[in-house]
């Protein structure tokens, strides 16, 4: 069993691009559809081992496009980028909430370290006349 608080209100903010969780102990979170997008708990993001993450680059304008319950433990968040594979139970959303300027900071750093960046690429197509 859990000892993870489950969530009494959930929101999703499309103006503000968030997803706002209320707790019953009136913690309040609003966690960014990039945070969310880049922390998939997804075994294409993670992988199996924490040696075969995927850095997830060019996120910062992702999009949520649905959020489904699934069963009583977890929430499926559907990504304007086709991304839907991530279940986001309630232990792991306490967790993206708990500690989020530490993983945050973490996902920059890594961000940094690749030489990567958050925002989408443009793809330049060159024609020969």
């Amino acid at each position: 069993m859990s000892d993870s608080p489950r969530p009494i209100n959930i929101r999703l903010r499309k103006q503000s691009r968030v997803l706002e969780l209320d707790y019953p102990d009136a913690q309040s979170y609003s966690l960014s559809w990039e945070y969310l997008r880049v922390y998939s708990p997804s075994a294409e993001v993670r992988g199996h081992h924490a040696s075969q993450a995927v850095l997830q680059t060019g996120k910062r304008d992702v999009g949520v496009i649905d959020i489904k319950p699934v069963g009583h433990y977890a929430l499926q968040l559907v990504f304007d980028d086709g991304h839907d594979s991530g279940l986001y139970s309630w232990d792991y959303l306490y967790r993206l909430c708990s500690q989020q300027s530490e993983l945050w900071q973490a996902y920059l750093d890594d961000m940094t370290e690749a030489g990567a960046s958050r925002d989408p690429h443009t793809q330049v197509l060159h024609f020969e006349p």
